[in-house]
């Protein structure tokens, strides 16, 4: 399993290398050169979100007690795509501001104001996206810790079973030994009153065979 997560990130690894590159290049562009780099950049966002997905359901299927590492590399990814998807918010207002400048011909007072605003808007979505991603990170590790609840409460449960099971074994054994034991103790008493009846027999026989004996003389 870990293998797999592994795999995930060397390629979360290049791809927001390349993402990272042609955001850098973005503003250097113009035309259809600047539209064609923005549009794969959303492209490979995309792609990159795509492997954070499968990297959080790798991790939720690695167990409990080596969990906290991967969760632990997981938020560190999830800030470096918040970063990135920060800095290509910047550089598409850069490059949309050129292309209305082109357009339309405002001056540089009006595209200066028009940035500043543009700015202040994207640091407040930042701040909102944060401020979702830490209550989604708070959301994930309180399932995961329920998750390892339940797994604690299933493994007792499995071991009160087991344990129960055994009394009722014990319990079982404890009767048959118990009947064994019962009819052993009966045999005996009846080999013991057999002891008796033939010894009396035997002495009865004995008496008469004297007494008979005797009288005879």
């Amino acid at each position: 399993m870990s293998s797999d997560f592994e795999s995930y990130e060397q390629d979360f690894a290049v791809l927001t290398a390349e993402i990272t590159g042609r955001i850098g290049k973005v503003p250097k562009l113009v035309g259809d050169e600047k539209k064609q780099m923005v549009a794969n950049v959303e492209k490979q966002l995309e792609e990159a979100r795509e492997l954070l997905e499968q990297m959080e359901l790798e991790v939720r299927e690695i167990p409990p007690q080596s969990r906290g590492m991967y969760s632990s590399r997981m938020r560190s990814y999830k800030q470096e795509m918040g970063k990135l998807e920060a800095d290509f918010k910047r550089s598409r207002i850069a490059y949309s501001d050129e292309v209305r400048n082109e357009l339309l011909g405002d001056d540089g007072n009006s595209s200066e104001n028009q940035r500043a605003h543009l700015l202040d808007n994207t640091e407040r979505l930042e701040r909102s996206s944060r401020r979702l991603e830490a209550g989604y990170q708070i959301a994930v590790e309180t399932e995961q810790i329920g998750q390892e609840m339940l797994e604690n409460l299933s493994h007792d449960r499995e071991k009160i079973q087991r344990a129960r099971e055994r009394l009722r074994e014990a319990d079982a054994n404890l009767g048959k030994s118990s009947r064994i034991l019962t009819g052993m103790l009966r045999r005996i008493i009846q080999n013991r009153i057999l002891m008796v009846v033939l010894a009396v027999i035997i002495i009865f026989t004995t008496m008469m065979a004297i007494y008979f004996s005797v009288r005879g003389r």
